[in-house]
């Protein structure tokens, strides 16, 4: 019998070479180190030791390092793991809301959940903004986004004087601690009681005019950390 090897070699090109699969428990042990980094670089910096992450996780140092041998690796798979969580929030939304402007604040509360105004100190100078990976991912929360945005000013539920870079200013601000104090505990039902009074704010009609124009997501990346 003649195997698709023996015809490779007979057409005079090489086999093709099978990768092979990750394990499941191999998968399982990344996404917790994922998970475990992304809850403690909220609560205490992405400068966290890799030792507390490791055992956050429940695994072993060597499995830690094995799967990001570089601390900027690991950060870069947890902004990857947040625009992900945040690009399925925010179509679970819109697709499980009747009302755009409901939609609109499930997403906005959800993602304040992310703390991604405490995660922004990790996109400093070193972090690559501009990896294929990471703009792919970005676009694809953004469009996600300016769906809300769209639907919701489409039905006379949001004023039309705002854009999806004024509501990331306030997500990332209110998410951001104050000096002395740390995320969790008070802190959450103080965002979301904020963040409830910004939403007020948005309805239509508006109820003043704002100064300057509507933020635009490329508007917060010249000067500021982005979504």
């Amino acid at each position: 019998m003649t195997t698709s090897a023996d015809a490779a070699e007979t057409a005079g090109t090489a086999p093709a070479r099978r990768v092979p699969r990750p394990r499941a428990d191999a998968l399982r042990n990344r996404e917790r180190i994922v998970t475990a980094a992304r809850e403690m670089f909220v609560e205490f910096g992405h400068q966290v030791p890799y030792d507390e992450v490791a055992r956050r996780a429940g695994v072993g140092n060597a499995t830690l390092y094995r799967n990001f041998p570089e601390r900027a690796e690991l950060v870069h798979e947890v902004v990857l793991s947040i625009m992900a969580r945040l690009t399925e929030l925010a179509e679970r939304s819109t697709e499980e809301e009747a009302d755009p402007f409901a939609a609109l604040r499930r997403f906005t509360h959800g993602a304040a959940d992310e703390r991604i105004g405490a995660l922004c100190p990790m996109l400093d100078g070193a972090f690559d903004r501009e990896h294929p990976d990471l703009i792919a991912e970005r676009r694809r929360l953004e469009e996600a986004v300016q769906r809300l945005v769209d639907h919701a000013q489409r039905a006379g539920r949001l004023r039309a004087d705002i854009g999806v870079g004024d509501l990331t200013v306030a997500i990332s601000q209110l998410t951001r601690p104050l000096p002395g104090t740390a995320c969790g505990g008070n802190f959450d039902q103080f965002v979301h009681r904020h963040l409830q009074l910004f939403l007020d704010g948005l309805e239509a009609p508006a109820r003043s005019a704002l100064p300057g124009k509507a933020a635009t997501l490329e508007d917060l990346r010249r000067d500021s950390c982005p979504s």
